[in-house]
């Protein structure tokens, strides 16, 4: 499986690519990718897995990054981090081998590597993760990487990191004599260091070199160690630089510095300044699987665009753990944000569908959310209805408010129990008068909030929520080709005497949508009979059938059963593929069965959280995007993030017809789960159940009874399954011990 992996990318990258446009980098060419540890933000740092990984990933010309480190005896070691114990098995292997190193004046704890043989390291010592949040699946596989065998695999370019040259310089072991010994065809592209005497010493020494020298800024605050001057001092004197240097690398936030609100600051001069002395600037610290800037939304992506295709300038090369999304961003993303749409169908691309709106950026349903999701180049943008006690349909996630409001605090003594809906308390949106509702702020959710992922907390409470007349007088103003309504609790809603279907029908029809022919108009539900109401109302509208469980497939009952009253499907994530450990195994013949039967098939949601993405994604969520349009073949796809959608179908990498010397591939289920070692994973559970008439069909619509006061009481059947907070207080204690666990398990849906 891996070598398949291998020649579908090498075959991916064989081909030329059409004349780009210009870059802003010092050469005028593409900003070089450059792999620390090779593909470490999947496999364990510098492991060989990781570096062929990041050979067949990434872009044809990818630097293999190498952070030196020796044994005892002077064998060259790639490993990142002067101590071994936290990536590596050495202190399991050797207990009593932990030593104490005074480094750069501070005293150091741990395993180093000039304390053992190459034997000993080699045949003893092997590799492991060391973040938690990235596979532990491959630890203890593979043995430590020498740079000898970084050279046996032929990489197009090589950069040498040498990070501790004055501490094992102490210890009698020589940097630059190891590299000036090193044979010819041991060929280095860059070397770079953070000890300033180091880099004049060895310039004198490689004047004939094509080799680039490159001067490593650490913290601004730390002292380097010739000059005894801060790096923080050193960068005011960027000409003293070029005297021995090619090039600097500095950390990101150098060039773009954070505020104290995690938000981008105005960028520096730096790489401007740089350019002006002839010196190339890389950057450091790109992972796709850490919290950066709220403005990027959680999509890697766009922070390398910040880098290298902004208006003012591009950085020469960025250092990442993730080098296959640093190259989509450079030979798919870049110079490609002007570009048009293409218009959406079977050979060109899926629907990009909202959810909420843009619901990643601004507070769901809110007109910021809609706003922001036609700039952003959506299809067709969504409004889920829900309707207050006195019968003003407005749009919603939820008809609970209390995550998406804030209903929550503000009629906490409204709050109840209705099993009908939901098995925890919660504050009705038909407890509530449409006037009540309008005092309400909207409250944007995180669904990953727990884990430190919070979703632009600058517009938490801002927008304004939109009745369903308004939602389309918004989207009839707008560019989208169509609307989604969804309508869910009908049956619920008609026994407390509200009717939802009629308030949909009365509204489309009075916005003139019951004529429309310029947008197309989607009614979905989990229910049936609501669709089968629409289907003898609206001969032009398209149904959809929300389907929340999980299935691997459908039985032709159950299709012939879904297509007597609807177009098409929408179905989770997890009912696409199989999934063992948060790796993919298979897909399942879900989409294909469903399209065989002439149903279109929606996916969703899609979110840019790298929690919510498995492995084989790469913690990026365009790769996932790509995996649903071009291997497993959606017709729309749902997403809190249109815009990370829309910038891959504007980029020329999503026509597959082009001849590009790099795309951005789908992922391969089974691909990484078969490089496993054996044991690593529990055994994978059985498919999900397939797809039942009981399923897909529901009773028909019960007649909605009389409309209820504020002071009448509740229907008979709403009150038998209704109950107040204060009863509900301990099942809530109860659920909030298990949210943790769920969070683990959301990347499924």
């Amino acid at each position: 499986m891996f070598l398949i992996l291998l020649l579908l990318h090498g075959a991916n990258a064989a081909s030329k690519a059409p004349a780009g446009p210009k870059w802003q980098t010092l050469s005028g060419g593409p900003p070089q990718v450059i792999a620390r540890g090779g593909f470490s933000g999947l496999f364990p740092d510098s492991s060989q897995f990781a570096y062929q990984f990041a050979l067949s990933t990434s872009l044809p010309d990818v630097a293999l990054f190498c952070d030196l480190q020796f044994s005892s005896d002077g064998m060259g070691f790639c490993k990142t981090g002067l101590t071994l114990d936290n990536s590596t098995t050495v202190s399991e292997v050797f207990p009593k081998m932990e030593k104490t190193y005074k480094v750069d004046g501070e005293e150091v704890h741990g395993w180093f590597s000039l304390d053992f043989t190459a034997d000993q390291l080699i045949q003893n010592v092997t590799l492991i993760q060391n973040i938690f949040s990235r596979p532990s699946t491959f630890d203890g596989s593979m043995g430590m990487y020498a740079l000898d065998d970084i050279v046996e695999l032929r990489p197009p370019q090589i950069w040498l990191n040498v990070q501790y040259n004055a501490f094992f310089l102490e210890h009698k072991i020589s940097t630059e004599d190891y590299i000036l010994k090193l044979p010819k065809e041991y060929s280095l592209n860059y070397i770079s260091s953070t000890e300033i005497d180091f880099l004049k010493s060895l310039g004198g020494k490689l004047k004939k070199s094509k080799t680039k020298l490159i001067f490593r800024f650490l913290n601004e605050d730390v002292i380097e160690p010739s000059t005894k001057k801060t790096y923080g001092d050193l960068l005011k004197d960027l000409k003293s630089i070029k005297v021995f240097a090619a090039g600097i690398l500095v950390p990101k936030t150098y060039i773009w510095p954070l505020n104290k609100d995690q938000y981008l600051a105005p960028s520096t001069s730096l790489v401007k300044d740089a350019h002006a002395l002839g010196l190339e600037v890389y950057a450091s610290g790109f992972a796709n699987d850490i919290a950066t800037s709220y403005n990027y939304s959680y999509d890697p992506s766009a922070e390398y665009l910040q880098f290298i295709d902004n208006q003012d300038f591009s950085v020469d090369g960025v250092i990442t753990d993730f080098p296959p999304t640093a190259s989509g961003a450079v030979a798919c993303l870049a110079h490609s944000k002007g570009n048009p749409l293409p218009p959406p169908g079977k050979d060109t691309r899926p629907l990009i569908i909202t959810h909420n709106g843009a619901s990643g950026v601004f507070p769901g349903s809110t007109d910021l959310a809609y706003e922001q999701a036609i700039k952003d180049g959506t299809d067709i943008i969504d409004c889920s209805v829900q309707m207050s006690k006195d019968g003003v349909a407005f749009c919603m996630h939820s008809v609970d408010l209390s995550a998406h409001t804030t209903a929550g605090t503000a009629f906490v003594s409204k709050s109840s129990t209705v099993h009908e809906i939901q098995n925890k308390s919660g504050v009705f949106a038909f407890s509530l008068s449409w006037s009540e509702i309008q005092t309400l702020k909207p409250d944007l959710f995180s669904p990953f909030a727990q884990a430190g992922l919070k979703r632009n907390p600058a517009a938490k409470n801002a927008g304004k929520i939109l009745t369903l007349p308004q939602f389309l007088d918004m989207t009839k103003a707008s560019n989208v080709t169509g609307i989604l309504i969804e309508i869910e609790h009908a049956s619920y809603l008609a026994k407390r005497g509200i009717g939802v279907v009629d308030a949909v029908f009365s509204t489309l029809t009075k916005a003139g949508y019951d004529k429309e022919t310029k947008q197309q108009v989607y009614i979905q539900s989990d229910d049936s009979s609501v669709l089968s109401a629409f289907k003898t109302k609206f001969t032009t509208f398209k149904r959809v059938l929300n389907l929340e469980i999980d299935f691997s497939d459908a039985s032709k009952p159950s299709l012939d059963d879904i297509k007597k009253f609807a177009d098409g499907v929408r179905i989770h994530r997890s009912s696409v593929m199989q999934i063992n450990g948060y790796f993919m195994t298979r897909f399942t013949d879900t989409v294909g069965t469903l399209q065989a039967a002439n149903l279109t098939v929606f996916i969703g949601v899609l979110k840019n959280e790298f929690m919510n993405l498995g492995f084989d994604y790469f913690a990026d969520p365009t790769v996932e995007i790509v995996t649903y349009s071009d291997a497993v073949m959606a017709d729309g796809l749902v997403t809190d993030y249109p815009a990370t959608a829309a910038h891959y179908f504007r980029s020329p990498c999503s026509d597959v017809s082009l001849n590009l010397s790099y795309s951005i591939l789908p992922a391969q289920p089974g691909a990484l789960v078969h490089l496993a070692a054996p044991g690593a994973l529990a055994p994978a559970a059985g498919p999900a159940p397939m797809l039942e008439p009981k399923d897909v069909v529901d009773p028909p619509l019960p007649p909605v009874k009389a409309v209820i006061t504020a002071d009448a009481p509740a229907p008979t059947g709403a009150a038998d399954n209704t109950t107040s907070a204060a009863s509900s207080i301990a099942g809530n204690n109860l659920l909030w011990a298990g949210v943790v666990a769920l969070l683990s398990l959301n990347f499924l849906h």
